[in-house]
């Protein structure tokens, strides 16, 4: 009986360590660490980050409108992404269109109007919300990176539409990190164009490395 029980538990880990996904008329098994499984979990951690920007960031009614919309978006793509391009399926699978994509880009124009002509980077910060924009607009690079992993591994299986909503989703998400800093965009100043007064000016013998 104990042997039994072994077993039993060795299979259980054996399931736990890996992710069972449905092909055809058939399941298969895949190590966590696949690319489906990581451009699909990448997805949803996009769409947790933006959870959280929802939450706490205290955004603009308009902004916070259209991200929710976008979160459900992202349980679209994940369901894309998690199921491969089979011929004939029992069930037509979710998949993400042009329409998904045009809407978003449709809000990046809409949203990117009344912004300010950019003359520099921006750096990540400014109010909580745009900060934790910043957050899930990387977030949302990376999920694509690993989409097109999945492309590269398993391209006659994988919707490339789902992989070209997470490159859209990420400008706007940029863009929407602007809305979100009314008082202004944090600007990145070159190394050469920064001052402080704390570190003195290294010509005069007072610069961080010593002096007295």
């Amino acid at each position: 009986m104990a042997q039994i029980v072994e077993r039993v538990a060795r299979k259980m880990r054996s399931v736990r360590d890996r992710i069972l996904i449905r092909m055809a008329h058939r399941t298969v098994e895949r190590a966590k660490t696949d690319p489906r499984i990581a451009a699909y979990a990448d997805t949803d951690e996009c769409n947790a980050s933006i959870g959280v920007a929802l939450a706490v960031g205290h955004l603009p009614d308009a902004v916070t409108a259209v991200l929710t919309i976008v979160q459900n978006d992202l349980f679209d793509v994940g369901a894309d992404l998690a199921t491969p391009i089979i011929p004939d399926p029992k069930w037509p699978p979710l998949r993400i269109t042009e329409d998904y994509i045009e809407r978003v880009e449709a809000w990046c124009d809409e949203f990117n109007a009344d912004l300010a002509k950019l003359n520099s980077f921006i750096l990540p910060g400014g109010t909580p919300g745009a900060a934790l924009l910043h957050v899930s607009r990387t977030v949302a690079r990376r999920a694509e990176r690993s989409g097109w992993a999945l492309v590269e591994h398993d391209a006659e299986h994988v919707n490339r539409l789902a992989v070209k909503y997470l490159n859209r989703l990420s400008d706007l998400l940029f863009i929407l990190c602007r809305v979100a800093n009314p008082g202004g965009d944090v600007l990145w100043k070159p190394g050469g164009e920064r001052t402080d007064d704390r570190i003195g000016d290294p010509a005069d013998g007072r610069g961080a490395a010593g002096g007295e």
